[in-house]
């Protein structure tokens, strides 16, 4: 049976994204996919927190996942239109509010964490404007108790910038080691900001494309990415973020077991780390 990590060094396994996921591959009902998750061996859930996708009112997706006996590790926010957050619009101010609005959610669920993306493709450069937003965003989620973790994407500035400009404890770093591996494997972001993660996205690739497989089914280097993630103190979950292109022959079980399996496989790992 899969643990939380604590001080006492256990350990848990969650899957990002597996309910959306699954309903979108396979259109197995949203309850179903939450009952798949859990049988399959995970402790929590990861949800997508808007209605993109139309498989469910998102804000009955924490209360469906407890019932199943899953816990909520965050939410991932939109980011349809994220690069306005850089631009003087009135796109970015809307963008700006929604995200408040998703701070208040977050603490009127009982979720302790967004994760949140700051740019998409081709960004405009960091800039005044959109740290000031940010800035907004994370004092708002202070004063609600919600941690926010910004994810590394395609590009290193923004979050640099954001992470050097605001020291707050709730800002953060959500790592996502596939965009890592992909983008800009020369960068070593888990030593710079591997003190700051409040979340993950575990998955691989080979290298050229952002292919979200499972762990060890690409070239990422896992004994070393997890040693440097728990050296650097951090203390949750391990947290998937598969997709199931390339497992399409799969059942929704047997894929979700295989899962599981590679997060255990994880977690040895990071076991060995804490204790070595």
């Amino acid at each position: 049976m899969c643990q939380t990590l604590s001080l006492d060094n256990e350990f848990c396994h969650t899957c990002l994204f597996l309910l959306e996921r699954l309903h979108r591959a396979i259109f197995v009902g949203a309850m179903h996919a939450v009952i798949l998750i859990r049988q399959a061996g995970f402790d929590g859930i990861m949800l997508w927190w808007g209605d993109e996708y139309g498989i469910l009112n998102y804000r009955d997706a924490p209360k469906m996942a407890r019932d199943a006996g899953l816990y909520v590790e965050n939410i991932h926010a939109p980011y349809d239109g994220i690069n306005n957050l850089w631009l003087d619009n009135l796109d970015g101010d809307e963008l700006t509010d929604r995200f408040l609005r998703i701070v208040d959610d977050c603490a009127d669920y009982g979720i302790p964490v967004i994760a949140l993306h700051l740019t998409s493709r081709r960004p405009p450069s960091a800039n005044a404007t959109g740290l000031g937003r940010v800035r907004r965003i994370v004092e708002a989620a202070e004063q609600r108790g919600v941690n926010v973790a910004f994810e590394n994407m395609r590009y290193y500035e923004h979050l640099d910038y954001v992470l050097r400009n605001i020291d707050s404890p709730y800002a953060g770093f959500c790592y996502d080691s596939g965009h890592h591996h992909c983008c800009m494997p020369e960068m070593d972001l888990l030593g710079k900001y591997g003190s700051r993660i409040k979340a993950l996205h575990l998955h691989d690739n080979d290298g050229t494309d952002d292919q979200h497989r499972l762990p060890f089914d690409g070239t990422i280097d896992w004994r070393e990415t997890i040693a440097k993630i728990y050296n650097a103190g951090y203390k949750g979950a391990i947290a998937l973020e598969p997709e199931n292109q390339g497992y399409e022959s799969m059942k929704p079980l047997e894929f979700l077991h295989m899962a599981a399996k590679r997060a255990r496989d994880l977690e040895d790992h990071a076991m060995k780390t804490v204790l070595s």
